[in-house]
């Protein structure tokens, strides 16, 4: 699979000939919106095995073999050249396929309003086939230790057909808020709590849950006890149902780190007590905040690494953002950036006629345009690069895999390089 980014005066019919593919191929694998109006910058998946490589002023063999990863006796032995000859700029390499490992992936899915929007169970079945966990989000707890049930429509359906475990995701969420209260009450009232566990446990039955996934945020800082003790009646109770159970935890770089988003989720209890983790390692650029890269590599990096002093890597689940951001500059407190997928940032810097730049030491694309108002624009998002960096990144720490939030942003050369990188695992769901 070839990752190509698109220089000044290329065509579709000129980069498929110089790959050995095809145009149809090439729209195909990547839904192009912009087929007749190419970007500079834009990144394409090249639909083929393996990758090429021209040599660049100074390179060498071994460098060359050093970037992907491969030996440079290897590499000479593939190109049928000698390990010591001189390469000249511009010789072009076979580059071998990218070696695959095991990976758990898993996408949330939200349905909001009264019913279930048709494209959003479009994008989930075709997720589906490269996931191993599918999270509809999510189960609101009560005060009372009942819960309010999301939208679900077909979603257990598309998990059953395509093997993918289905995610019981409870928050304490009131009013689409993150709710301290309730997580109080949750885990300290104990005839509240086991009504709240009873009634996980005959829903997960009903539905066909089979992993519980608790995303409780906005604790109180004295609750983290109370969360740790929560977590291992829960697992008890759940074992004896042979179900998993997960947690979602807030990107943090040290166990002292304070905050109510941070103090309440121990690494190191959760590492011993569950059975996986999502680290929401996203949003450092947000909706509310200036203009930045969503999940840019090196705070990633920072976290994960963090994350596997405490726990093992396995047990580790990377969150990675499916969309980007549009914010109006300047920025101005108080004002929200547009969510936007990497398709509509692709047609947004088409229709704006502007190239599409890329931060290498964030590891993300972004552009600035002037909108028909006369306001300035910049938009950041993900792309074929930025992810490739992060599934590296999986492969280098051994973590246990990614989780996306959330799916209905198109984002289609995501899923073809899941399948270059990784052997999808799958669980049986009876």
């Amino acid at each position: 699979m070839q990752i190509h980014v698109i220089r000044e005066n290329q065509t579709l019919t000129g980069i498929a000939r110089a790959y050995g593919s095809t145009v149809n191929d090439i729209i195909e694998a990547n839904d192009l919106p912009n087929q007749n109006d190419l970007v500079v910058g834009q990144t394409l998946v090249i639909p083929i095995i393996g990758s090429f490589y021209w040599v660049q002023s100074g390179d060498t063999l071994s460098s060359i073999a050093r970037r992907f990863n491969i030996s440079s006796q290897e590499l000479a032995r593939v190109n049928r050249i000698a390990a010591n000859q001189p390469l000249n700029v511009g010789f072009r390499l076979y580059i071998p396929p990218r070696r695959k490992v095991r990976g758990e992936f898993n996408a949330y899915v939200e349905p909001r309003g009264t019913t279930v929007a048709p494209a959003l169970e479009t994008a989930a079945r075709e997720a589906a086939p490269y996931l191993t966990y599918l999270a509809p989000f999510s189960f609101q707890a009560l005060r009372d230790g009942s819960l309010k049930e999301p939208l679900l429509n077909n979603f257990p359906a598309i998990a059953r057909a395509n093997n993918n475990t289905l995610m019981m995701v409870i928050t304490n969420q009131e009013n689409d808020q993150f709710s301290a209260e309730l997580g109080r009450i949750l885990l300290n009232d104990i005839p509240i709590q086991d009504r709240f566990l009873n009634n996980i446990v005959s829903t997960a039955r009903r539905i066909g849950f089979r992993d519980i996934h608790f995303d409780f945020e906005f604790l109180r800082p004295e609750d983290r006890e109370a969360y740790n003790r929560f977590l291992r009646k829960a697992r008890d109770r759940f074992k004896q149902e042979g179900w998993l159970i997960s947690t979602a935890l807030a990107p943090k770089t040290s166990a002292a780190q304070q905050g109510p988003w941070y103090t309440a989720h121990d690494y190191r209890a959760h590492g011993q007590i569950v059975d996986f983790v999502v680290i929401m390692t996203y949003e450092w650029g947000y909706s509310g905040g200036p203009a930045q890269a969503v999940s840019p590599i090196g705070p990633v990096r920072d976290v994960l690494e963090y994350a596997i002093t405490e726990m093992p890597s396995t047990k580790i689940m990377m969150g990675q953002n499916l969309y980007g951001y549009d914010w109006t500059l300047p920025f101005v407190q108080g004002t929200t950036a547009r969510a936007v997928s990497p398709q509509q940032a692709i047609q947004l810097a088409a229709a704006n006629n502007v190239a599409i730049q890329y931060d290498t030491r964030a590891q993300a694309p972004f552009f600035r345009y002037r909108a028909a108002d006369g306001r300035q624009h910049e938009v950041w998002f993900e792309d074929a690069r930025s992810i490739q960096a992060k599934f590296d990144l999986i492969k280098e720490l051994n973590l246990r895999g990614m989780s996306y939030w959330k799916l209905g942003l198109s984002f289609p050369q995501n899923w073809l390089l899941i399948n270059e990188n990784f052997n999808v695992v799958k669980r049986s769901t009876s």
